[in-house]
């Protein structure tokens, strides 16, 4: 059976892109200078600029025209108990893992607030709706491209009992977990993590430079830190961070597994054409 026109014209124009013909940032001809090129029809361009879109290789943008997307390493971060960025680590400890991969972190100073909890914060510290607490948010970056934002809620309580670091806009050095059990004696004992994965919102888009139709996801990930009290795990701080899907993948280690740092990966299901060509070996 023969391959669609379409199709035909979409790999073209693909090869174009993946061969550096086209590169990041570039404009692709017009739908008019496309349907000269190819003696097609308006509609048949159309759906072969929509199999590149889908595929994160273009994007329209309103007004202006389509586009070849920039394309990104994807960076693999280790989701682990230990005191990572995904953990609420501020300071170097969140970045150990990017500089150990031989990129570069940076990041914003905190953005501090006292604000009167949402049900998401207050579901996770089991406190009631409207109850004030401390957020700390903070955007991250690799190698100068946004790579995460995140935001971590603490009941006020923290701050009233001498924790009061929480409340000041800048790094905690040795991570807010640390400062905690040495300010305060309280040991984190344990946490519960879920990963969502979701359409971004107008802000994420915007930070992340998503496309606007939402085709990109992005994965959040919800850890709910627990202290103990005596009458069992109570949750003292709720972490939220965000990561575009198209820079992202993470690993989770059980076991005994290699001890070099896990590449990127791609999906045997998944045409590879929106992350790096290096294959997992281990």
């Amino acid at each position: 059976m023969a391959e669609p026109m379409y199709r035909r014209i979409a790999q073209e124009l693909r090869e174009r892109i993946e061969s550096g013909i086209l590169n990041p940032g570039e404009q692709l001809p017009t739908e008019v200078e496309l349907v000269e090129t190819y003696g097609a029809s308006r509609n048949t361009i159309r759906d072969a600029v929509k199999w590149l879109a889908t595929r994160g290789l273009v994007e329209s943008r309103p007004g202006q025209g389509t586009f070849v997307t920039q394309r990104f390493e994807p960076f693999v971060t280790t989701l682990s108990a230990d005191e990572t960025g995904l953990g609420g680590s501020e300071g170097e400890g969140a970045y150990r893992e990017i500089r150990e991969r031989g990129r570069t972190p940076s990041w914003s100073q905190p953005r501090v607030e006292v604000q009167n909890a949402p049900r998401y914060i207050a579901e996770r510290l089991r406190i009631p709706q409207g109850t004030p607490v401390i957020t700390r948010r903070q955007e991250r970056y690799i190698d100068k491209q946004p790579w995460s934002l995140q935001v971590t809620a603490y009941p006020m309580d923290l701050f009233t009992q001498g924790a009061t670091d929480l409340m000041m806009a800048k790094d905690i050095p040795d991570g807010a977990v640390s400062y905690l059990a040495r300010t305060l004696d309280l040991e984190e004992v344990g946490h519960r993590d879920r990963i969502l994965v979701r359409p971004p919102s107008e802000e994420e888009a915007w930070f992340f430079r998503l496309p606007d139709d939402g085709r990109i996801s992005v994965v959040s990930l919800v850890r709910t830190g627990y202290r103990d009290l005596g009458s069992g795990p109570e949750p003292f701080r709720a972490t939220f961070t965000t990561f575009p899907a198209d820079r992202n993948q993470f690993v989770i280690n059980s076991g005994s597994v290699p001890r070099a740092l896990a590449e990127p990966a791609v999906d045997q299901h998944f045409d590879g054409s929106q992350t790096s060509s290096v294959r997992e070996t281990s």
